[in-house]
C-alpha cells in the first residue's frame, strides 16, 4: 500500500496548491481576463497563432516534460523516496510552479517576449545579453541531452557479428521497442501535420478533429508493435537534426500546436495507465515497493545538497520551463485567464509525473540496483509493466512498449520547441532595440547572424555533435545548468514585477535557494573537474576533450550566472529605495 499512499498523498497536496496557491498567485499579480494578449494582438500566423486552451495546454504541458520528470526522480531516488517526494511535492508548489506561473504572465504582459527582454526592461541591455548567452548554453544542453535520449530510443544495435539491420522489421523478424517506437514517432509526426491542416484550413472543429487524431494515434500503435523501422545511432541523429530544425521554422499550426497537443493526450494515458496498476496492485497486495525511506545526507561521494536540487530537475523546478512559457506559450495565449492552468497547472502535473516515476523505480528496486536496465527511462517502463504483468508476457510488453513510445514523444517535443526558442533568442543577440527582425538589421554581418536559419543550423549541429556524447557526460552538467537558469528566471520576474509595483516578494526564498544550489554544484563541478584533469586518468568512455567541455562550460555558466545575479541584487536594491 505504500505506493498508493504516496500517489494519493502527492494528488491530494498539489492539487490544494492549485487550488489556494495558484489562485492567491493570479490575484497578487492581478490576471486580467478582459486584456488582449500577444497572441491576439501581434497575430502573424507563424510565431503569433491563438490556441484553444486544451490545445495550449497539450503544448505547454508536452514541452516541458521531456525526459526530465522520468529520469529525475529515478536517478535521485538513491537518497530515498521521503526527500524526492518532499522536493517533488513542495518544489512544484513553491518554485516551480511560481517560475512557470510568473514567466508566462509576465511575457504575457510584454509582448509575449523572451525572459531575456523582460530583463533588459528591469535590469538593463546588458544583462538582457549576458541571460540570452546563458540561455542559449542551456539550449545548446537541452537539445544534446534530449538528442541522446531520442537516439537511444530509436537504435538497433549491431548483432554479435557487427551486422547492423536496417529497414522495416517484422515481429518474425526479431521486433524490438526500440524499433516499434521508432516508426510510431515517424508516422506521428505526419498525423500531426494532417492534424493541423483539418482544422487550420480545412476548419474542422477541435473535438472531432481530437477524436479523429485519437483514433489514429491507436492505429499507428497497433502498426508499430507489429511492424518496425530499424537505423543505427549516428542515422538517427542525424535524421533528427534535421526534423527539428524545419519543424522550428514552420508555422507553429503545422507542427508545433497539433504535435504537442496530439502527444499530451499519450502523456496522459501514461499517467492513467499508472494510476491504474499502482491502485488495483496495491488490492491485490503484489506490489513492491522497496526504495528506503531516507538513506541519509550523503550517498556514495554526493551529498543530498546540491545533488538532490539539481538530480529531481524537471520534476520540481525547471528554467527550461520559464524559456517555453515566455518562447512559445505565451504567443499562443488567448487569453490570461488562462495563464494559471497553462503555467501553474502544467507544472504541478509534472510533479505528478515525477513521484509516479519514483512510484515506478521502487517496484524494480532491486533490479535497477543490479544495472539491469539501461536507462531510467527503460526503468521506468519496466516498473509500471510490472504492475500488470510478468516479464515477457504480452500485456507486460504491450505496456513497456508503450511507454517508452511516450518518452520518446516526449523527448521530442522538448526538441521542437527548444529549438523554436533558440531561433528566437539567437536573433535577439545580435538585433538592436531598432531592429524588430533580421530583415532590419543595419549590418549585413548582423543581417547574416541575425537570420533564422543561421541560428537554427547553428544550434541543431552544435547540439546533435554533443548528443552524440554519453548521457552520463552531459546530463549532470544539463541539471545544474537548467537549475540555475531558474534562479535567474525567478530572479527576473521577481524584477520585473518590482518594476511594475506588483507583489514579488513570494520570489525571494525561492530564488535564493535555487541559486545557491546551483551555484555550489558548478563550482564542485569544476572542482572535480580540475583535479580529475590533472590527474590524467582518462579513458576511452571518459576522454579528455569531454571533461575540458564540461569544465570550461561550467565555469562560463557559474560567473556569467553570478554577473547576472550581482545585477539583480542592484536592481532590487534600487527598487526598495523608491
Amino acid at each position: 500500500m505504500t505506493a498508493l499512499l504516496i500517489i494519493l498523498a502527492a494528488i491530494a497536496l498539489l492539487f490544494c496548491g492549485y487550488v489556494f496557491y495558484g489562485s492567491w498567485l493570479a490575484k497578487q499579480w492581478g490576471i486580467d481576463p478582459a486584456r488582449k494578449t500577444p497572441a491576439v494582438e501581434k497575430a502573424d500566423g507563424v510565431d503569433y497563432v491563438t490556441a484553444k486552451p486544451a490545445v495550449l495546454m497539450g503544448h505547454h504541458f508536452s514541452s516541458i516534460a521531456g525526459a526530465g520528470p522520468i529520469n529525475g526522480p529515478i536517478l535521485a531516488a538513491v537518497f530515498g523516496w521521503v526527500p524526492v517526494f518532499l522536493w517533488c511535492v513542495i518544489g512544484g508548489i513553491f518554485f516551480g510552479g511560481l517560475q512557470d506561473f510568473g514567466s508566462l504572465f509576465a511575457s504575457a504582459r510584454n509582448e509575449g517576449k523572451s525572459v531575456g527582454e523582460i530583463i533588459k526592461a528591469s535590469m538593463g541591455k546588458t544583462s538582457k545579453k549576458l541571460f540570452i548567452i546563458f540561455a542559449l548554453l542551456v539550449l545548446i544542453l537541452v537539445i544534446a541531452s534530449f538528442v541522446n535520449v531520442v537516439a537511444g530510443t530509436f537504435l538497433t544495435k549491431p548483432d554479435a557479428a557487427g551486422n547492423l539491420v536496417t529497414g522495416f522489421v517484422t515481429k518474425a523478424q526479431g521486433l524490438t521497442n526500440n524499433q516499434t517506437t521508432a516508426i510510431i514517432s515517424v508516422l506521428f509526426i505526419f498525423l500531426a501535420i494532417a492534424y493541423g491542416v483539418l482544422t487550420n484550413r480545412f476548419g474542422v472543429k477541435t473535438l472531432p478533429a481530437t477524436i479523429i487524431g485519437i483514433i489514429a494515434i491507436a492505429g499507428i500503435i497497433v502498426l508499430g508493435l507489429n511492424v518496425g523501422f530499424a537505423l543505427g545511432r549516428n542515422a538517427w541523429i542525424v535524421i533528427i537534426g534535421l526534423y527539428i530544425a524545419i519543424a522550428s521554422l514552420i508555422p507553429v499550426w503545422i507542427m508545433l500546436q497539433p504535435r504537442d497537443y496530439l502527444s499530451s493526450y499519450l502523456l496522459y494515458a501514461m499517467m492513467l495507465i499508472a494510476l491504474v496498476g499502482i491502485v488495483t496492485s496495491a488490492f491485490r497486495g503484489n506490489t513492491s515497493f522497496s526504495i528506503p525511506a531516507f538513506n541519509g545526507w550523503k550517498v556514495g561521494n554526493s551529498y543530498i545538497f546540491p545533488t538532490l536540487f539539481i538530480t529531481v530537475a524537471c520534476g520540481a523546478c525547471s528554467g527550461f520551463h520559464s524559456l517555453i512559457a515566455s518562447g512559445t506559450s505565451s504567443k499562443q495565449l488567448d487569453n490570461e485567464k488562462h495563464a494559471k492552468a497553462i503555467g501553474y497547472g502544467s507544472m504541478l502535473i509534472e510533479s505528478a509525473l515525477g513521484i509516479i516515476s519514483l512510484i515506478a523505480v521502487g517496484v524494480v528496486w532491486e533490479a535497477w540496483g543490479k544495472k539491469e536496465f539501461g536507462s531510467p527511462s527503460a526503468a521506468f517502463g519496466a516498473g509500471i509493466a510490472t504492475l500488470f504483468g510478468e516479464k515477457g508476457t504480452p500485456v507486460y510488453n504491450t505496456i513497456s512498449a508503450l511507454l517508452t513510445l511516450a518518452v520518446s514523444v516526449f523527448a521530442l517535443t522538448s526538441l521542437d520547441s527548444a529549438t523554436r526558442l533558440s531561433r528566437f533568442m539567437f536573433s535577439e543577440l545580435f538585433l538592436k532595440d531598432d531592429e524588430p527582425t533580421w530583415k532590419d538589421a543595419k549590418s549585413p554581418v548582423r543581417k547574416i547572424l541575425a537570420n533564422p536559419f543561421v541560428g537554427t543550423a547553428f544550434m541543431v549541429i552544435v547540439g546533435c555533435i554533443l548528443g552524440g556524447l554519453s548521457l552520463s557526460q552531459i546530463w549532470g552538467l544539463f541539471g545544474a545548468a537548467n537549475q540555475l537558469l531558474a534562479g535567474i528566471a525567478l530572479m527576473a520576474v521577481a524584477a520585473w514585477l518590482g518594476e511594475v509595483g506588483k507583489n514579488n516578494k513570494m520570489f525571494f526564498i525561492p530564488t535564493i535557494f535555487m541559486l545557491a544550489a546551483t551555484l555550489t554544484q558548478l563550482i564542485l563541478t569544476v572542482i572535480g573537474k580540475v583535479k580529475f584533469i590533472a590527474a590524467g586518468q582518462f579513458t576511452a568512455a571518459n576522454p579528455a576533450w569531454g571533461n575540458w567541455f564540461q569544465l570550461l562550460f561550467a565555469g562560463a555558466m557559474a560567473i556569467l550566472a553570478i554577473v547576472l545575479v550581482v545585477e539583480g541584487v542592484k536592481t532590487f536594491s534600487r527598487q526598495c529605495k523608491k
